[in-house]
């Protein structure tokens, strides 16, 4: 017996590509399901003037295989010499949709990040005047804050003072992990959204930690408690347009997860819409599916929704992911959610 589902061709509103070889070998597994991406710009060194996001553009349009169609959105790194006019100036011409916020030290590659927000408050403003949104990793740094709470603390000592100085300013919170992400949206009815990731419906923190370490579980942020888990589910299934889908995926060589300092980073890419598929409808909430994927992203960026589409089926037999993806430099690691899955893109 088979079940389908047919919906405007998704977008993924939080992603990594790399670059190189990297970027190379992992397109394909995005542009095979997705339309768009907001493209994150954490690479060495980062994309931090709008010169710097066409010529990654480029890069990633000359690595497109002939016959995908796929819609790279750029971003630039906010850092504390960001200048305000060339921020506008990208903006204007349509090249670059968002500013990406690293509070400095946060993630992979954020070494450039924020650590005085006094000094990016003249690009803030340029970016509330033109509607420009702020994608922010929402986590505190500091080293006396216990990793499980360190979106909590941002929310409360970084992000609302931000907001409240900056009237005006769109933000996305990009993977929120708790209830307190969900609830700080929840209470912001303008100006504000979020993204979820496939990874973070899946796993809590003793994925990661009972039986043994599973680096290809480790993100940051990290899972948290199965409370937290799910009030992300509540919230993606719910139908409310200020959450939507962003993977988060971040391929990394195995040989630097697996490793005695492993990176941070889960790849969905290959898998996410099947997974995404299994989630919604063990909550009962496939007919919300659509909105979270396809609809609500690009209402918040006020761009149009896909005129193409996309069919998920559901069959007896459990979906046969790749276990890996091959780079010139060694294997990637695809997600595994730990059950089988019936669905599959048609």
């Amino acid at each position: 017996m088979t079940q389908s589902l047919t919906i405007p061709r998704p977008d993924d509103w939080h992603l990594h590509l790399r670059d190189g070889a990297m970027l190379q070998a992992v397109l394909p597994e995005t542009a095979r399901d997705f339309g768009r991406a907001i493209i994150m710009p954490n690479l060495v060194p980062p994309v931090v003037t709008g010169a710097d996001a066409a010529a990654y553009r480029d890069r990633i349009m000359a690595a497109l295989p002939e016959g995908m169609t796929f819609d790279p959105l750029m971003t630039l790194y906010l850092t504390e010499a960001t200048d305000p006019a060339d921020v506008r100036a990208a903006a204007e011409s349509g090249l670059v949709k968002a500013l990406k916020l690293y509070p400095a030290g946060a993630t992979t590659n954020s070494a450039s990040g924020v650590r005085d927000f006094d000094k990016v408050r003249p690009v803030l403003e340029i970016m509330a005047e033109i509607g420009l949104p702020l994608c922010v990793h929402g986590e505190v740094t500091d080293s006396d804050i216990d990793i499980f709470d360190r979106e909590a603390v941002f929310i409360d000592r970084v992000l609302d003072p931000i907001r409240r100085a900056t009237p005006g300013l769109r933000v996305v919170m990009e993977h929120i992990t708790t209830s307190n992400g969900v609830d700080y949206v929840k209470a912001n009815d303008r100006d504000l959204g979020a993204t979820i990731t496939t990874h973070h419906l899946i796993i809590n923190r003793n994925h990661i930690l009972v039986g043994g370490i599973k680096p290809h579980y480790y993100c940051l942020p990290v899972a948290k408690r199965e409370e937290h888990r799910l009030a992300l589910r509540a919230a993606a299934t719910s139908g409310d347009a200020r959450f939507f889908l962003g993977t988060d995926s971040a391929p990394h060589l195995d040989h630097l997860k697996e490793h005695a300092c492993g990176c941070a980073g889960c790849f969905t890419a290959t898998n996410t819409m099947p997974l995404l598929a299994h989630v919604f409808e063990e909550d009962g909430a496939l007919d919300k599916l659509e909105g979270f994927a396809s609809r609500n992203g690009p209402a918040f960026y006020g761009l149009p929704v896909n005129a193409e589409t996309l069919t998920l089926v559901k069959s007896d037999t459990a979906t046969a992911f790749p276990a890996k993806i091959d780079t010139p430099d060694g294997p990637v690691t695809v997600f595994d959610p730990g059950y089988p899955v019936h669905w599959s893109v048609q």
